[in-house]
């Protein structure tokens, strides 16, 4: 009797297993029949924007004051998850480094979470002459990720607003 009971949650189990599949939890648009997508919006036509690595989130990065108010001297970065929603409360890190040298530093700028995703960034200059790699680390809960920008180009390479797909 206990090996038929055996078979019988062995069989839940797996039942439970193919009916789960591999879904993503993140947002989707439809795609081709049983494919669905993750999609990101960009929300600023003068902004720099990219997806993390493991498209965990998506980052924007407001340079001046032409179409948000972020101030003088700051950078204003929205972040949203996998999920399209604003990302509140993400511990952020940076690491900028020379690209000609290779020489890394720490930036340990100044940041202010202002909610809806947006988080208002002072001392981290982005548009200092010469070639460089900032990559910024973006933490919220147990959801970790990276994304990384090379300077100049990135400011060159800016695509419009709109949804991209990672």
């Amino acid at each position: 009797m206990k090996a038929i009971g055996s078979y019988i949650i062995a069989g839940m189990v797996l039942i439970l297993i193919m009916l789960s599949g591999n879904r993503s939890t993140a947002a989707h648009e439809g795609g081709s029949a049983g494919e669905e997508k993750i999609v990101f919006t960009k929300h600023f036509q003068n902004s720099i924007f990219d997806v993390t690595e493991r498209a965990a989130y998506s980052v924007e990065i407001l340079l001046d004051d032409k179409e948000y108010n972020i101030g003088k001297n700051v950078v204003g970065i929205v972040i949203h998850n996998a999920h399209d929603k604003d990302v509140i409360g993400a511990k952020l890190a940076f690491v900028l480094r020379d690209i000609p040298s290779g020489t890394k530093s720490v930036v340990t700028p100044v940041i202010a979470d202002k909610g809806k995703g947006l988080y208002i960034i002072s001392g981290l200059d982005l548009q200092k002459e010469g070639i460089r790699e900032l990559t910024m680390m973006v933490k919220k809960g147990s959801v970790e990720d990276t994304v990384k920008f090379v300077f100049p180009d990135a400011l060159k390479a800016r695509v419009p607003k709109g949804r991209y797909t990672p």
